[in-house]
């Protein structure tokens, strides 16, 4: 289940730090090209990285990375957030409020993912 949550978090990272990337890799996009084809799996991974995100979180071990992966997962979730019961439009309001972030975000949990991995 760690592979996994390392996994999603690796392809969140690609997908919220795509303008960033796209900056280094110069002229073959390889980084657009990537995120290009992980665009139909955004709900998928963003849901992975939540979902494992909360469940680490309770068990209080690399509390940065797991936080990480949480903001990671409600960026890439935010048009799903709204349909959540009771919780939905706090949970989207904490998005927005990330949204600013996102670059960031995206780049810090693709570095973090890749050290954990190790």
């Amino acid at each position: 289940m760690g592979l996994l949550f390392d996994i999603a978090n690796i392809l969140a990272g690609i997908l919220l730090g795509v303008t960033a990337l796209d900056k280094l890799d110069g002229e073959s996009d390889f980084f657009n090209n990537i995120a290009k084809k992980l665009m139909p799996f955004t709900t998928v991974i963003g849901g992975i990285s939540l979902g494992l995100g909360i469940w680490y979180l309770l068990g209080f071990s690399h509390l940065l990375y797991t936080i990480a992966a949480i903001a990671g997962g409600l960026l890439l979730l935010t048009h799903v957030l709204s349909q959540i019961p009771a919780v939905g439009e706090t949970l989207v309001k904490i998005s927005k409020k990330l949204m600013p972030f996102k670059v960031i975000v995206g780049i810090a949990l693709l570095i973090l993912a890749i050290l954990h991995l190790f």
